[in-house]
């Protein structure tokens, strides 16, 4: 297949770009020619990923940027635009998070932690619109999580940065359609996943935090990235645990807090001690190799199935309806006996 022209290639942002799924998106965009521009705090990280993202046969510019300030995001975008032209696709994705019970959470990692996962989406977000409104083109794709939907113990301020994310692209979603706009807005709801965030993440416990569920390979979550970028859904679930996580919050929510108790707690706490010399990306990148995958490859799920959110909730729906249409004609029958 021969490479695409220069006309046909997407600009695309990703933030989070140095490691985990950020970095698969920045490789699945690269295998289609794209010019991919990559955000993130760490510059060597950055310059290995656009070395791959060239390697790949796409266009590379990485920005060194810390989402949570939002001139630095709005700055990149303009370099952005400077150097490939209009931005076609906004992938947001940065994320942080810290594995501690709510007693003994500080509030500034908390600050940090919404900085970085709510307000990093959200600075990436306008940025975007700010170049896409008066063209009344572009596509937002937002990475979210199954932990938007239901909290889980461990990780309070990620589970809250994550559902804030989901109420504010909402609200954007429904301002789009009352505008009349044909800019595009899709949201990916991901399960755990086999990323590095697991080696360098702030953790009050001395061992290693770990996924708790079936494990994704960050490959996959960017296939989905690639796909709701192509055909823009509402969301995309991803993964058999995201699909049952969000319906089951939805059918059964005191259920799931009692599941949750029991199951999720300790999962999340490893069998390796944490190294002497540990540190953790919250307030600072974490210098070294950075990949796309984590340690937890001989896990990883193999399956990879998507389900609009739309199609979920009909199915759900339709269930219900069917359960009220029975216990109504069983209420029938026994009134006529």
């Amino acid at each position: 297949m021969s490479a695409p022209a220069a006309s046909d290639r997407q600009t695309v942002v990703v933030t989070g770009a140095s490691a985990g799924v950020g970095r698969a998106v920045a490789h699945a965009f690269a295998r289609r020619g794209a010019r991919v521009a990559l955000l993130a705090r760490d510059a060597d990280a950055l310059d290995d990923t656009a070395r791959e993202v060239r390697r790949l046969g796409g266009e590379a510019l990485p920005l060194v940027t810390d989402v949570s300030v939002f001139g630095a995001v709005d700055g990149a975008a303009w370099a952005v635009e400077e150097r490939f032209g209009p931005i076609d696709v906004w992938v947001n994705n940065a994320m942080a998070t810290v594995f501690s019970p709510i007693r003994s959470l500080q509030p500034h990692e908390l600050r940090r932690v919404t900085e970085v996962t709510y307000l990093g989406t959200v600075h990436g977000t306008i940025a975007a619109l700010r170049r896409m409104l008066p063209r009344d083109r572009g596509t937002i794709v937002q990475v979210g999580s199954a932990l938007a939907f239901r909290g889980i113990p461990l990780q309070a301020a990620y589970c809250g940065a994550k559902h804030a994310m989901v109420g504010f692209t909402d609200s954007l979603r429904s301002e789009l359609l009352h505008d009349g706009s044909k800019v595009r807005v899709s949201v990916v709801h991901l399960p755990a996943m086999d990323t590095p965030q697991f080696q360098w993440a702030r953790t009050r416990f001395g061992r290693r935090p770990r996924p708790v569920g079936a494990i994704m390979a960050p490959e996959r979550a960017a296939d989905a990235v690639l796909d709701a970028a192509r055909r823009a859904p509402r969301e995309l679930w991803v993964g058999a645990t995201t699909v049952q996580t969000i319906l089951g919050q939805m059918v059964a929510p005191a259920l799931m807090d009692r599941m949750m108790a029991r199951m999720a707690y300790d999962a999340q706490i490893g069998d390796e001690p944490l190294p002497a010399d540990y540190r953790d990306n919250l307030f600072a990148p974490v210098h070294g190799p950075h990949a796309v995958k984590g340690r937890f490859v001989h896990e990883e799920s193999l399956s990879g199935r998507r389900l609009s959110g739309t199609m979920a909730r009909g199915i759900i729906a339709g269930a219900g309806a069917a359960l009220v249409a029975g216990l109504a004609f069983g209420a029938a029958a026994l009134a006529r006996r």
